[in-house]
């Protein structure tokens, strides 16, 4: 089969390695000038530092300059490409994002996909050729001119961590100091002196703050978790954890939940990012509701438009990511092929319903649909911890995940 993969980074490197093992013909489309994704450092930042200006010129990285992965080097790599050796100098087990990059490039390398790459080529449109037709138009952009081709399939592969998802509340329009997401966050130097409140619990917010906390004059963790103790930190004299903002005014104050208040500098919105696919035209059988990607068949295909049309590297806090993205192209490629077969459509959709409706029940909200760490939901059997410090421990669930995984890819 002719396959399209849109974009070059870890999710569709993984897709286009697994098609051509399969022999199907493969095209990659890459807006950049090279392969990475979300793993290519970039110090420039966006005109809007809270990154919601529909105008503005957009940066595809969000990486910041000290970056290192929160999963160790062991579960970094894929099955047919292992990252188990320091090749690059680096003698901690949790990889720097260049060491990383180094990595993919040497994978894509041994593995002759660069070849299949078509870089600085934008995909503006990809649809159906008509409402009959399994085929689908990819119409692309490569320095203002423009060009269709016509594919039997087409993965999906372009990254979520561009367009920021930032927090609401009270006088938010109206607060005279700085707003930033955390997508525009490189170095701490900009907030030497300053007062700032971090908005989030993720391993982004903690990461970034106690580097901040470094040169700040304080730093305020704001979380909406109901969990959350409200007390300095204990390793930091310039710390304090805070409930959800409950609002702010003109003044330059923010109020907490908990009743204490602030006057603050800057405020850092670390509040994950959007799901976003303004190229994909699907007549509204695939939308994006509220970061609900779907309907998704186990988080990659749509029932209604299976096998044709796919998604790699949708779900998040899985703890192995690299290893989850190299199954679901594999089990992609072999679906292509014939080799495997997908349940009908009707069961697909019966089974992503379940899915939905497991999530009311358990009260789990619906922006949280991707996330794998929620118990007792079908597609997430198996729970992978981004907070396990024992490798021992991290190592047997991503035995247990990679299984979970591997039922589904050899499923007949």
């Amino acid at each position: 089969m002719k396959v399209a993969v849109i974009g070059a980074g870890v999710s569709g490197l993984a897709t286009a390695y697994a098609l051509k093992s399969e022999n199907h013909q493969v095209i990659v489309y890459e807006k950049s000038e090279q392969i990475g994704g979300t793993w290519v450092y970039d110090p420039e930042v966006e005109s809007d530092p809270l990154g919601i200006d529909p105008n503005r010129e957009v940066v595809h990285g969000s990486l910041y300059q000290s970056l290192r992965t929160n999963i160790p080097r062991q579960l970094m790599g894929f099955f047919d490409c292992p990252f188990f050796a320091r090749k690059y100098g680096e003698s901690s087990i949790f990889p720097s994002h260049e060491e990383v990059l180094d990595f993919l490039n040497e994978f894509a390398s041994e593995f002759r996909l660069v070849e299949l790459i078509r870089f600085e080529t934008e995909v503006v449109r990809v649809e159906r050729v008509d409402l009959r037709s399994d085929q689908w138009v990819v119409e692309s952009k490569t320095n203002e001119l423009s060009s269709n081709e016509i594919f039997d399939a087409v993965v999906v592969c372009s990254g979520h961590h561009t367009q920021p998802r930032v927090a609401d509340f009270p006088g938010m329009e109206k607060w005279p100091g700085k707003q930033m997401h955390s997508h525009n966050y490189r170095v701490p130097e900009p907030f030497q002196d300053q007062i700032v409140v971090v908005i989030g619990d993720g391993p982004s917010a903690k990461d970034i703050s106690l580097e901040i906390s470094k040169v700040a004059k304080e730093v305020r963790l704001s979380s909406r978790s109901p969990n959350i103790k409200v007390s300095r930190l204990d390793f930091a004299d310039n710390m304090w954890q805070h409930s959800k903002i409950d609002y702010v005014d003109e003044k330059g104050e923010v109020k907490f939940e908990d009743g204490a208040s602030i006057h603050a500098d800057i405020i850092l919105h670390c509040t994950g990012y959007k799901y976003d696919f303004p190229f994909l035209k699907t007549g509204g059988i695939v939308t994006v509701d509220d970061n609900r990607v779907g309907p998704l068949y186990k988080h990659i295909f749509p029932p209604k438009l299976a096998p044709t049309l796919s998604f790699v590297g949708l779900p998040y806090n899985s703890g192995v990511v690299f290893l989850m993205i190299d199954l679901q192209a594999k089990w992609i490629a072999h679906i292509l092929s014939g080799k495997r077969n997908l349940p009908s459509e009707e069961e697909m959709l019966s089974e992503v319903e379940e899915y939905y409706r497991k999530m009311d029940e358990k009260r789990i909200p619906k922006h949280h649909t991707h996330s794998l760490v929620h118990k007792n939901i079908p597609t997430s059997q198996v729970l992978v911890s981004l907070r396990f410090s024992n490798i021992i421990k991290l190592h047997y669930h991503c035995v247990c995940f990679v299984d979970y995984f591997k039922k589904a890819f050899t499923r007949d």
